[in-house]
């Protein structure tokens, strides 16, 4: 059980990586997971998925007020486009960074069009970091015998 999540979970982080999804970043940490606490990679996907997801709700809720504050919404995207540079995320960076470009144009439509960007890539990004962590999960019980 353990060799084929292992396996499910190579394929899964592979297929990230060729996609765009992760950077070398995401290597670094998860070599960090291997020597440490087994649970750091869960732990910090799963802060990093629910931090993403306030934020671009907190955001959307801004660019959907009658005079948007941009340099807020700009804030918000610094911070997402930090986390998401520190564990890895290598598109939804990216994406961040349009947003940002927009915010800067104080362009609402370019930032909504932008940030639904961002939602669809971030929800895309979660929906594997959550398949991931359940590997991670499997492949950790496993080795502990539980």
């Amino acid at each position: 059980m353990a060799a084929f999540a292992q396996e499910q979970l190579d394929a899964l982080v592979n297929g990230m990586y060729r996609e765009g999804f992760l950077d070398e970043q995401f290597q670094q940490i998860r070599a960090l997971d291997e020597g440490g606490s087994p649970d750091f990679l869960v732990e910090l996907l799963g802060l990093f998925c629910a931090d993403t997801d306030r934020m671009l709700n907190e955001a959307a809720l801004l660019l959907n007020q009658p005079i948007v504050d941009y340099k807020k919404v700009d804030a918000y995207f610094h911070q997402l486009k930090g986390s998401s540079a520190s564990v890895g995320a290598h598109s939804f960076k990216l994406t961040c960074m349009l947003v940002r470009d927009s915010c800067d144009k104080n362009d609402k439509e370019s930032c909504l069009e932008a940030l639904n960007l961002a939602k669809q890539r971030f929800y895309e990004l979660s929906k594997r970091l959550n398949i991931m962590i359940q590997l991670e999960q499997a492949v950790y019980a496993h080795k502990a015998g539980k």
